[in-house]
């Protein structure tokens, strides 16, 4: 009896190993390809529950889903040898799982190795044919379009990946070069600034002039008109008083008299040493024989 059940549990264990062997699942999210004896017999198995004969046939799966290539930082020279350390991404996946285990094994690790090698060899020629301008801001996206679309006809025939996209994280220049950048950038930006201070100090003294000339000739417009405003006056109050004068003499001759009179004895302390006989008198003497 004990022998009989030990059996039962051997072949219990042996179906188990023989049902592990045999069975295998492909997920919704995996590629697989069946190989007999390392021979790809396969390259496309469906999405689902398979059976395969133990020992013959072994199952390779790879990720269907996007993946992303994170390359390390890599020097590239402009058209003008300038240095740019470029920091870039990639995302990829596997559309052909024949090409895929032929050229890479199966191993992501491997088949990342070579696509970062076919990027670097499309961004230095890339970076190779244009200014650092072009590069850093005015072509950029235009650059990596290009790029996608030319790497992703070699990756898809060498290695049955399809290159979906290649981004540029970081573009900088290297450490020993940025300050001597910096330093030119600074000098340029001060000779333009000492360019629009000499600018502007021009603008401004030829607004001064203008303002100092409008000054002037306002000024002497004004005068003109001022005195030609007051002779005109003077003119019309001496043709006033002379007319007013003229209709009575006498009265005008006693105005005149009596200005004088108030301009001679403003002051007590003053004195006028005149002949009491004079004409200066008259108006005086008349008022004393009228009393």
């Amino acid at each position: 009896m004990g022998n009989r059940s030990f059996t039962v549990v051997i072949l219990l264990l042996g179906a188990l190993v023989l049902a592990f062997n045999a069975l295998y699942i492909v997920r919704e999210t995996e590629r697989g390809v069946l190989l007999k004896f390392g021979e790809v017999v396969d390259p496309d198995i469906s999405v689902g529950l398979h059976i395969k004969t133990p020992f013959v046939h072994m199952v390779r799966k790879f990720e269907r889903r996007i993946l992303t290539l994170d390359a390390p930082t890599q020097r590239f020279l402009t058209i003008e040898k300038k240095p740019l350390d470029v920091d870039f991404y990639a995302k990829w996946r596997v559309i052909d799982t024949q090409k895929f285990y032929t050229a890479t094994n199966g191993e992501e690790v491997r088949a990342e190795g070579l696509l970062a090698q076919r990027i670097n060899t499309g961004l230095r020629n890339k970076f190779g044919e244009r200014t650092f301008h072009e590069v850093v801001s005015g072509e950029r996206d235009l650059l990596m379009t290009d790029l996608t679309r030319d790497l992703n006809e070699i990756t898809t025939s060498e290695f049955g990946i399809q290159l979906v996209d290649v981004r540029v994280k970081r573009i900088d220049l290297p450490s020993q070069v940025s300050q001597s950048v910096f330093d030119r950038m600074k000098s340029e930006r001060e000779r333009e600034a000492r360019e629009h201070r000499s600018t502007g100090r021009e603008l401004a003294e030829k607004i001064r002039a203008t303002a100092d000339r409008q000054r002037t000739v306002i000024g002497a417009n004004a005068y003109r008109d001022a005195q030609v405003l007051r002779g005109e006056g003077d003119a019309l109050a001496a043709r006033t008083y002379a007319a007013a004068y003229s209709a009575d003499p006498e009265f005008y001759a006693f105005v005149r008299s009596l200005e004088a009179y108030r301009a001679s004895f403003n002051n007590k302390g003053d004195l006028l040493v005149v002949d009491s006989k004079s004409e200066f008198f008259r108006y005086l003497k008349q008022g004393a024989a009228k009393r």
